[in-house]
Order: C-alpha cells, then structure tokens, then sequence
C-alpha cells in the first residue's frame, strides 16, 4: 500500500505541475509544422501515392492500426518490411507536438499482441454477432463477422472485440480486437470486418473509399489506385480462406515484427556485457547487515551496490536517458559511452536456516531472485511474504531496481503521456534494468560474489548461498509482467515464479486501478478518446522491447539464442483489480501454460468455455503452469475498464501457506506439486 500511496502523490504532484517532467535535460523536439496543431486532421499531407493517411479509415490517420500501408519494402530486415510512420501522420497532443516516429520505424513490423484497431461508427457487437471475451471460441466460426487471418498459414486466429468503454463522444469510439493468444513473429496477418449491424439490426455500409478500393480496378492516376493495387494481395487472401470480397466492410493486412526486431538489443546488451565480464563478477559493496532477532522469517538483511555497464546516453544512465548507439542507421545497436556504467543497488534476504546456529552449519540456501511491484524498489524483498517465502524455501532472495519502471521513474515515466514522443525512453531503460537483473543474479551465483563476503557466511564461516544451484526467480505484479521478459533472455535461471502476471501494457492499463491517476494526465494531453487507444497501441511497439509481451513466444519451449529453455509457475488472482486476469490468460495461451483444475467453482467463470483454449495439467507436473487462487472477489469487468466492486484480492496468492508451498517446491525441484487437493484453490483475503 506505501507503494501504491508513492505513486499517487508523486502522479498528482506532476499532474500539479510541483514537479518537473524529467531530472535529465530534455531532448529537443521538433517543432509542430505550420497547421500541425491538435484540431488540424493527422497526415493531411497525404494526396495520391503511398503517403498519409490510409484512405481506407478517414476518421483518424494510422487508423485501421496495425496496418502495411504505413511499411515500406526492405531487404535489410527479416520480414523484408520497415515500419515507415510519417511525422505528419502521428497524433498530436493538445500542444500540437505529434510523436516523432524515428524509433518507431527501427521496426520491421508491429506487436504480436497488438490490439487491433477501427473505427465504425454505430456498431453494436451484439447485434454483429463479433465474439466477446465470454466467448473466444466463437471468433474461429465459419460465419465470425470479424476475421482474423494467419495470411502465412491459412489458419484463422482467436481474439475477442471490444468497443472502448471510456468513449466519451460515441461517435470517436473504437472498435477493438485483441488476440487471444499472441501472433506470430514475423507472419503476415489480414483483418476482415463483414455483415456489421448497429443497434435496431441494420447494415452497416462500409466506407465509400473501402466500397472503391474493393471493387473493379480503377485507372492510374485515381488517387486510390495504388490502395486498391494494394488491396489485391488481401483480396486473395480471403478468397483462399473461402471470404468473398463482397459483403466486406473493410479488409486489411499488416506483419508482426520479427524475432530478432524484438529482442536484438537486449539480446546485444546481455551478450556483450557479459563477454566482457568473461569469468569474472561484477564490482559490489555491501554497507550494511542488519541481522534479526530470533522467531523472525529471516536472520539477516544485507544491503549493498554493484557496477553495470551502462548503455544509456547519459552518465549513470538517470530516468529520461535513452539508447547510446554508435551510427545513424535504423539497425545501429546500442553501445556503451567510454566507461559509462551504473552503480545499482540491492537488498538481500538470507534465511535463518542458512546461517545456522551457534556450533552448527547452516543449510546453504538456493539464490532466487525478487522482482518487485509497480514502480516500486528493492526493498520490497524485505515484505513479510517475501521473508515468509525465503525461510520456507530455504532462498537468499535478492532484489535490485526495475529501472524503467522503478520508483526514481515515476516523474518520467508520467511526463511520457503528457508527450508520447518521450516514451522511447523508458523502452530503452527498461531493457537496462532488466540487464542490471542479470548482472544481480551473476553476482549472487559467482563464489567470488556475494558469497564471498562474510555477510553471507554463517556458523563456522560455512557459506550461506549455494552458488552450485541453479538461480531462481520470484516476482509479483510488475515483476510478474517484467519477470516473463527476464526468463526468456535469463542464462543461469530456468524457473521463475511470476505472481499475478499478465503481459502487454496495451490491454492491461484501462483495465486497471492503478492507471487511473495516470489517465489524468493523459486526458489533460490526448483528450480524444479515439487518438488515446491509438497512443497505447503505438507505446506496445516499443514497450515490446522492454516487457513481457515481446518475448512471450521464447519463455519457455521456444528459447531465444544462447538462452536455455524455462518453466514458468503462474500464479493468478481471479478479479484482481490492478493486474487483468485477461491479461494472464492470453500469456499462459501463448507461452504454453497448462491450468490447474477445476480452476474455480462451478457458476464463478461467466465464460461460455472457462479458460478458453489453455490445456489441463495433470500433477505432478515438470512444465509451465498457471493456478488461479479465488479469495472471493467478483469476476473482473468484461470491458476495457478497471474492476468496482468488491475487495482487491491482488495481494492474497502471495500470502497464501499453500501458494507458498507450491512455489518453493516449484522452485527447488521444478515440479507443479497439487497444494488444493483436486479442487479448486482458494486463499484467505489478506489482512
């Protein structure tokens, strides 16, 4: 709750204008063009070609999102495409400063969980029959009015549809389909909207530009000729998956980026970081040992600092810095300034059983790293959970920084949506963040680490960290989504816990509590409800890089390079009010999680298929898994809007004895062990 309490005042502090936007001197942004004000139509400086807007969807520019209309053909990339934004094209704030797109288009496609984006005014899903989130089966039907097609392989793809809640103005409200598992790297996927209604059951006529690029070929020179030679390729598509082009609403194609687009620079900050650490450990100090009386969780507290390499443009890297690269080219990687580097801080929890008593060997304990909450710090490994969690286990838990999304942050990161421009940024510093993570946990499982100092020596000198055993990874909320990114580049661990998690920042910020001070400010800057579902799509491209849902397909069985494969315990609260279950759900489909059953009690799940399309697990269970604790709260909103009613069960997973005992059995012998008896898993509503 402190934490939480932090981030509130500090948000209203900024939104009050008490604090500046940023400690480190802003970059100069490019002033707004003449007519390039908030009120003045996105991407006016379109006209016949492939430049603008798509004329396909008049009410916004980039809309329908994602789109291939704004790519361009390149050779140099995997998927031999580029993202190719125009400045003109990009939404503007009230200032009438539009995002500048450059980091954008070092892209070579769009999210894999990108939501999907268009705008027609008056539909009513009900009436179209479009799939909700109740039903996601309903979306691979034969006659779904919404298809979404896996052009590579001819396969559909299930995702639910949504209208955005938090219109303001009906008429500027978006329709929003999100996959229900994540796309696939690199594949090409086409969208087709068909036999749309409105409320009294009527038809719905598709766009007059969408009615011409789809119909008879037009002359050279109209200004839709190249839409509509554009259009063919879609047109073929569907055909093949048995669509006819008549009776289309409006039809589309965009690609998913490429692996490597996704994860080259951490990739690049991990591999060579390490090289050249070689064999040697990181530069530390520890400065202070509290040691706790007896009958405590935990025997010691050790607090200390240690040396990353820095690839940020700043000195020490400070909130606002972004990417240093050597080269102006879009596919420059990120390389350190001679001898920039950051000193990080860690908190470091050691189990009584560890240290052992007077006259006797302690136990060496099994280092686990702590990933901590929203924009929080390290010292929320000391929590009495966590404490709790260390002596059942037997865990030295050690925690550092989010850095990106870390209490420091919290001014930057506000200021970002008073300027979407800005938010290159925090993608770049979330990736070293989660570099300083790697560099934590080389430190804790080199001998000549931490377990070299006397703080972490028990009886007898007998060290108290068993650098032999394979690291371990434990994070809850923001560690849980941060978590899933560090596994799938983590090197000397194969077993995290992530403790109410989801993925993708698009999905999970309007459906959170925690958002809300945050939606102040981006109100007061992106007033138009329509431009915002946009602003977050675009923040996903980015924020890919640096959380979970941009490395979602590699976390477990499919393992990036010179990385081992994972298994990953999830750990869900049902209706928890600030991480969307919904969220969980799409990450155990695309992971590969298998579910603890039954998951809930008959008639708690309102869905036509509870826990649509994630397989069964059967105990005990050597692979990655998600169990849902029920500590009574009601079933999250089936809208893009925050839960309301009833407690906050966010916190209850964590505090639960059985929980707790499935995670460190986890932990220490890689196995799902069934702690509910074959029933649905219940927990206590925290104190």
């Amino acid at each position: 709750m402190r934490a939480r309490l932090t981030v509130l005042t500090a948000v209203a502090a900024l939104s009050l204008g008490l604090l500046a936007p940023t400690a480190v001197a802003e970059r100069a942004a490019p002033a707004p063009a003449a007519g390039t004000g908030a009120d003045a139509p996105a991407g006016a400086a379109g006209g016949a070609g492939r430049t603008g807007c798509d004329p396909i969807g008049p009410a916004e520019c980039l809309l329908p999102f994602p789109n291939d209309w704004y790519t361009e053909r390149d050779r140099r990339t995997d998927t031999g495409r580029r993202v190719a934004f125009e400045p003109d094209a990009m939404p503007a704030n009230t200032a009438g400063t539009r995002i500048d797109p450059a980091e954008w288009n070092r892209g070579d496609g769009f999210s894999p969980g990108s939501m999907i984006l268009a705008h027609v005014p008056g539909i009513d899903l009900a009436e179209t029959g479009a799939a909700p989130l109740t039903d996601i089966g309903a979306s691979l039907d034969r006659d779904a009015p919404i298809v979404l097609l896996d052009a590579d392989t001819g396969r559909r793809h299930p995702y639910w549809a949504e209208l955005d809640a938090n219109a303001t103005d009906p008429a500027r409200r978006a329709l929003i389909v999100r996959p229900a598992r994540n796309l696939e790297e690199g594949h090409r996927y086409v969208v087709a909207l068909r036999g749309l209604k409105d409320a009294d059951g009527r038809a719905i006529p598709a766009p007059a530009a969408f009615r011409r690029v789809n119909g008879p070929a037009l002359r050279k020179g109209d200004p839709l000729h190249e839409r509509r030679r554009e259009h063919r390729q879609v047109r073929r598509d569907l055909a093949r998956a048995g669509i006819p082009a008549r009776g289309l609403h409006l039809a589309w194609d965009f690609t998913v980026a490429s692996e490597r687009s996704l994860s080259e620079r951490m990739l690049h900050l991990r591999d060579d970081s390490f090289a050249a650490l070689g064999s040697g450990v990181p530069e530390h100090l520890v400065y202070e040992v509290t040691d706790h009386p007896a009958g405590a969780p935990v025997a010691r507290t050790v607090r200390g600092v240690y040396n990353v390499p820095s690839y940020l443009d700043a000195p020490g890297g400070p909130p606002g810095s972004g990417f240093h690269r050597t080269g102006a080219g879009k596919d420059a990687l990120p390389a350190r300034l001679p001898g920039n580097q950051q000193v990080v801080p860690f908190q470091c929890e050691i189990p009584r059983a560890a240290l052992g008593g007077p006259g006797g060997r302690g136990e060496a304990a099994r280092p686990v790293l702590y990933g901590h909450g929203l924009l929080g710090n390290e010292t929320q490994v000391g929590s009495r959970t966590q404490r709790e969690l260390a002596a059942r286990g037997n865990f030295v838990m050690c925690a550092t920084k989010w850095q990106g999304m870390s209490d420091e942050d919290i001014p930057f990161v506000a200021s970002t949506l008073q300027d979407l421009g800005r938010f290159p940024a925090v993608a770049d510093r979330l990736q070293q963040g989660v570099l300083n993570t790697l560099w934590l946990g080389r430190l804790m499982r080199h001998a000549d680490g931490l377990a070299a100092h006397g703080a972490f020596r028990g009886a007898g000198g007998a060290p108290a960290v068993d650098v032999r055993a394979r690291l371990g990874y434990v994070g809850h909320s923001q560690g849980g989504i941060m978590g899933g990114m560090y596994t799938a580049v983590a090197q000397d661990s194969t077993r995290s816990v992530l403790g109410v998690p989801a993925m993708n920042y698009s999905t999970l910020l309007n459906r959170s509590v925690d958002f809300a001070p945050f939606q102040q400010i981006l109100d007061r800057a992106y007033p138009d409800r329509l431009r915002q579902q946009l602003g977050f799509a675009l923040m996903q491209m980015l924020w890919d890089r640096g959380e979970a849902n941009g490395y979602a397909h590699h976390m477990t069985a499919d393992p990036l390079p010179r990385t081992p494969r994972h298994r990953v315990l999830m750990h869900v609260a049902y209706g928890d009010h600030q991480v969307s279950p919904t969220a969980a759900e799409v990450q155990a489909r695309t992971v590969g999680a298998r579910i603890h059953t039954p998951a809930v009690a008959e008639g708690r799940n309102p869905d036509v298929e509870p826990y649509w399309g994630i397989r069964q697990l059967r105990y005990p269970y050597a692979g990655s898994g998600m169990v849902v604790w029920d500590s009574g709260s009601p079933y999250q909103p089936l809208t893009n809007t925050p839960p309301t009613e009833g407690r906050d069960p966010h916190g209850d997973p964590r505090d639960s004895p059985a929980a707790q005992r499935q995670m460190a059995e986890f932990l220490n012998s890689g196995r799902i062990v069934d702690v509910c008896g074959r029933t649905p898993c219940t927990a206590e509503p925290a104190g």
